[in-house]
């Protein structure tokens, strides 16, 4: 699994890397500028390839189109680096990126920053799992489940249904409605009301000037694709064997930013797609840093490479994790519980 999960003991502590990352948390608005700029350019490229070939060949619009969800990947990327304001230093310009982003990503912008900043806030800790993560019991919870609860629990972290079914009901379902923000406030259903028209108006004039099969296999295709992998980034950024997990009491927040999230190293093509969001210990230790300056840090301060890294090989293996064994401080699988 991941091949090195603590460092040194003479390193630096977790709480001492924020000083030491405010260095990058800069963004230059004309790098910034220059990434959406480029991203768009390719997103709108092969989204009106893909509608062109459709008109001749539906396997080819759906080969591009499976393509171009690599590029809308970077698209919920750049929304993401948006939601921390980390890609402009304007606050209003990246709120209103993020928003018109989330039209394209399925996902209404201002729910989405609440129920992430959640996450950032309470990652690792085991006593406030709920919102903006992946379910995940640990093994004394699994055990004391009933027979049809276990069942469910089975079938909710089952990789077709968590990477395959989860995706499509998240994106296509989930985020119609301020899911956990319900009585929060009216700016939640504001976002996500606006988000759904907007989505909805676009649906409306695919199919008007396209026709069905300009929706199935332009629109869908990329949006599948992207909301599968977007899912499956986000599973390995914090559900690895070594990962970190501690009861309220004991839970330090830079602790588990630094341990509790992985380095996902992934070959050169896919790190631009997926806007180094691999290296997600150091997003965690600094949320600010906006992404196109998280291998800077790797560069200058090489003892977070090696921290819970792993490689898209090694990844696969997450899939097969389940459990949370407090007892060995390990993600573990169902069969290792049922051995147990």
């Amino acid at each position: 699994m991941s091949r090195t999960t603590s460092l040194p003991p003479d390193a630096t502590a977790a709480r001492d890397w924020v000083r030491i990352l405010a260095a990058y948390r800069d963004p230059d608005i004309r790098r910034s500028s220059f990434e959406l700029a480029i991203t768009v350019a390719g997103f709108v490229t092969l989204w009106v390839a893909a509608w062109f070939a459709v008109q001749v060949s539906w396997p080819l619009a759906v080969a591009l189109g499976i393509v171009n969800g690599g590029f809308l990947v970077r698209l919920f990327a750049i929304q993401h680096d948006c939601g921390h304001g980390s890609f402009f230093t304007n606050r209003h310009l990246s709120d209103w990126t993020g928003r018109i982003l989330g039209i394209v990503t399925l996902t209404p912008y201002d729910v989405w920053r609440r129920t992430h900043a959640l996450h950032h806030s309470h990652a690792g800790n085991l006593d406030r799992r709920g919102i903006g993560d992946v379910h995940t019991l640990t093994l004394a919870e699994y055990r004391a489940l009933s027979p049809f609860q276990a069942f469910m629990y089975r079938v909710y972290r089952h990789p077709l249904v968590m990477f395959g079914l989860g995706p499509t009901w998240l994106f296509f379902v989930q985020n119609r409605l301020p899911l956990g923000l319900m009585t929060a406030g009216r700016s939640y259903w504001v976002s996500a009301m606006v988000t759904n028209l907007a989505i909805a108006a676009a649906l409306v004039l695919i199919v008007w000037f396209g026709g069905w099969l300009a929706l199935a296999c332009v629109f869908f295709p990329p949006t599948l694709v992207a909301a599968s992998a977007g899912v499956w980034l986000f599973y390995v950024q914090h559900q690895f064997e070594t990962t970190h997990w501690e009861q309220d009491p004991d839970w330090q927040l830079h602790e588990a930013a630094l341990h509790g999230s992985s380095h996902y190293d992934l070959p050169l093509v896919l790190r631009w797609m997926t806007a180094n969001i691999g290296i997600h210990h150091v997003h965690h230790l600094y949320s600010r840093i906006p992404f196109y300056r998280l291998p800077d840090v790797l560069r200058d301060h090489r003892e977070l490479v090696e921290v819970s890294r792993m490689t898209l090989r090694e990844s696969l293996k997450c899939a097969s994790l389940d459990l949370w064994d407090a007892d060995s401080n390990r993600l573990i699988s169902f069969r290792q519980a049922h051995a147990a």
